[in-house]
């Protein structure tokens, strides 16, 4: 008796180790691929890189709180179900922000969610949309983020419950919902189509905040876009599809004076965070606002998701 149990102990430990190892390696941010590709050889367009700062609503998150719009110390606090993430400094101070990294850092990060030092960022950080903006456009971004306010000061660490607190666990996630795929054109569609799925799937990640999200936290393929719980926990975000629960009833200069003004056609507003987010989508070139409205109003209708 004393024997077998000597055994199965032997067994269980190796089975931990075998397992551990597995778990080990193939949760290794080394793994990953996505984010290695070249950055194109020439100049950064600081416009453009502005114009997709913009898109993102990158300041909405990373703008101190209470402070100017484009000084992004970073601090805000996004209550979820997995606990609070604070939102860190990405101004282009040498050591408390981005200041210190190379447009590779920054490609790398914003495609498969990989820090500079080897980490993984959670998916608190929008990288499954991210990942759709390719090297080029990316190096455009960090150039246009380089031009803005260097701020001191770093965000408190991530207030997460076990285990999500274990970081190195986001790899098994990534195995699963990240993808690596960079926006390609329809060429059965218009250009102005192309243009608005990208900013709509890409930059702006609007999915992110408008569709539910399943029990790992990432989104119901099925129900993209049906609107859902708002992620940082308070309310609901509202259907963004075609549907009549949603935006069925608008016109295509419905969707873009929302994205303009924030106004609905019932005369309403938007409120909570999609304020900040029309700040920003107010900022961006006419035709990209006419763009996002095309693509979204062409997406397949899906009732609102229930609360």
């Amino acid at each position: 008796m004393q024997r077998w149990l000597v055994r199965a102990l032997v067994l269980l430990l190796v089975a931990a180790v075998i397992g551990g190892g597995a778990f080990w390696w193939l949760t290794s941010p080394d793994r990953i691929t996505i984010g290695r590709e070249p950055v194109p050889a020439g100049g950064a367009d600081i416009a453009n890189g502005r114009l997709l700062f913009d898109a993102g609503d990158c300041a909405a998150c990373h703008a101190t709180p209470g402070g100017d719009r484009l000084h992004l110390g970073g601090g805000l606090a996004m209550h979820t179900q997995f606990g609070t993430f604070h939102v860190p400094n990405i101004s282009p101070h040498e050591t408390d922000g981005i200041g210190g990294w190379s447009v590779q850092d920054f490609v790398r990060a914003m495609r498969a969610g990989v820090s500079p030092d080897g980490r993984h960022y959670y998916p608190s950080f929008p990288y499954t949309s991210f990942q759709r903006i390719g090297p080029k456009d990316l190096a455009d971004m960090f150039a246009y983020v380089r031009t803005l306010t260097p701020v001191p000061g770093r965000a408190p660490a991530h207030d997460l419950a076990f285990p999500f607190s274990m970081r190195r666990g986001v790899g098994l996630w990534k195995l699963a919902f990240l993808d690596g795929r960079e926006f390609e054109p329809d060429p059965s569609k218009s250009a102005e189509w192309n243009r608005g799925k990208f900013l709509v799937e890409g930059p702006a990640h609007c999915a992110e905040c408008h569709s539910p999200r399943n029990f790992a936290g990432a989104i119901i393929a099925e129900r993209r876009f049906s609107g859902g719980p708002n992620p940082d926990g308070a309310g609901f975000v509202p259907n963004i599809t075609p549907h009549e629960t949603g935006i069925g009833g608008w016109s295509k200069s419905d969707v873009v004076e929302l994205l303009t003004t924030g106004f609905t056609p019932e005369f309403d507003s938007v409120g909570a965070s999609m304020r900040a987010v029309v700040e920003n989508t107010a900022r961006l070139p006419p035709e990209d606002r006419e763009a996002m409205a095309e693509y979204l109003l062409s997406l397949p209708p899906v009732a609102s998701s229930p609360r």
